[in-house]
């Protein structure tokens, strides 16, 4: 039976393959959303980290008197060859500044106050690892210039768009330890 010039088969045939050709390209059109959705979210994720690590650096670099860890006197130095996600230092301006890993987020404490968050909620921090070597005063540390290691592991977002990274740097003390 033809039906405007053509048969009911090859109507059926052209059908058929639109609709195969149109559920394809939704698919893709999908993934491209999707793929969009996690660079966003990884966007966010480094810049927020990337701001917070870099103010972190800053503040370390410019410090002195490194305690890492949380045992002991705080205000004396102490080094963690084997890491520690809480250290504690002197500020350029002699205020102590101490920086945590609680739960899922790095905050930090300014002369005894109370903790403020530093990284974004978005940002599930797995683990913060500070490394202090040279801090010591006394024994084979005493020559090293004083530097700290942070590593941080991190994601952001679940399921497909989930999006994990590691981030690591060395900061050295600016002012000569002689």
């Amino acid at each position: 039976m033809k039906k405007n010039g053509f048969t009911l088969i090859e109507l059926m045939t052209a059908m058929s393959i639109f609709i195969v050709v149109m559920t394809v390209s939704v698919g893709s059109l999908i993934n491209v959303f999707d793929a969009n959705r996690k660079s966003r979210s990884l966007k966010t994720v480094i810049n927020n980290l990337n701001l917070s690590v870099e103010s972190m650096s800053r503040e370390i670099r410019f410090g002195k008197n490194y305690h890492c860890g949380s045992t002991g006197t705080l205000t004396q130095p102490q080094d963690c060859p084997s890491g520690d996600n809480f250290i504690s230092f002197l500020s350029s301006d002699d205020v102590q500044i101490t920086y945590q890993l609680n739960g899922q987020a790095i905050e930090k404490q300014v002369d005894g106050e109370g903790y403020v968050a530093v990284t974004a909620p978005e940002i599930v921090i797995d683990s913060l690892n500070f490394y202090a070597l040279g801090t010591g005063t006394t024994g084979a540390n005493s020559t090293l210039q004083p530097k700290v290691l942070m590593k941080i592991q991190s994601h952001a977002g679940t399921g497909k768009s989930r999006s994990d990274f590691t981030l690591q740097t060395m900061v050295s003390q600016r002012p000569l330890d002689i």
